[in-house]
């Protein structure tokens, strides 16, 4: 495991332990975010924690032509229940993933630094949301970081029943729609397999994400 100083570096992922924590330390800036994303790391960690950057292996992705619509869920989508919009309201939507009650966690990852960062990255262009909205009010949404090949999944939330999976499928949506390769969900849970999401070998994905 490397402890990083100012330097604008990371080692390569195949150095991650077992648990795919490659290195600790460094800082949140926009030149170091985009150099991780763009690598296969992402920074994951708690608020009393120093900054930890993960390349787990296996790799949990979407393959676009592979989400899938459960038939009640399209009836919700065709019946029109949501508005859904993109990069309209990036700081709401993840300051709401912020704050979400979410089963078996205590707290969250997303700390205020974390927002902070996130948000410069929005305002170059970098980070991006979903936002779905019901009578006008923002009842859930995504975000991640689109590298132009790839969007990297962050972190989603929920007010109300489905309006997540709508954030989601939207996403896929677009992304196929602009050729895009791939979904980056980073680490399994089942809430993602149940759409489509699969786990596939590291070094599979670095293949895919150095393949414009």
């Amino acid at each position: 495991m490397y402890l990083l100083t100012q330097e604008l570096f990371f080692p390569p992922v195949f150095e991650a332990n077992l648990d795919g924590i490659l290195a600790i330390g460094g800082d949140l800036s926009p030149e170091r975010l985009l150099l991780a994303y763009q690598s296969g790391i992402f920074p994951w960690f708690e608020d009393d924690e120093p900054i930890i950057w993960w390349s787990p292996n296996p790799r949990m992705v979407l393959f676009l032509d592979e989400v899938v619509v459960s038939k009640s869920m399209r009836n919700i989508l065709n019946r029109n229940i949501f508005k859904v919009t993109f990069n309209q309201n990036f700081k709401a939507v993840i300051s709401n993933c912020q704050k979400i009650k979410r089963n078996g966690q205590n707290g969250t990852w997303i700390t205020n630094d974390m927002i902070n960062a996130y948000c410069k990255l929005n305002e170059m262009g970098i980070a991006k949301s979903v936002e779905v909205w019901q009578n006008e009010e923002l009842v859930g949404g995504l975000y991640g970081i689109d590298l132009g090949h790839i969007f990297c999944g962050e972190s989603m939330f929920s007010k109300v029943s489905n309006a997540s999976k709508v954030a989601f499928i939207a996403l896929v949506d677009q992304l196929k729609a602009n050729n895009y390769k791939l979904l980056d969900c980073q680490v399994y849970n089942e809430h993602l397999e149940s759409l489509g999401c699969r786990e596939i070998d590291r070094t599979d994905f670095m293949e895919l994400l150095k393949s414009k």
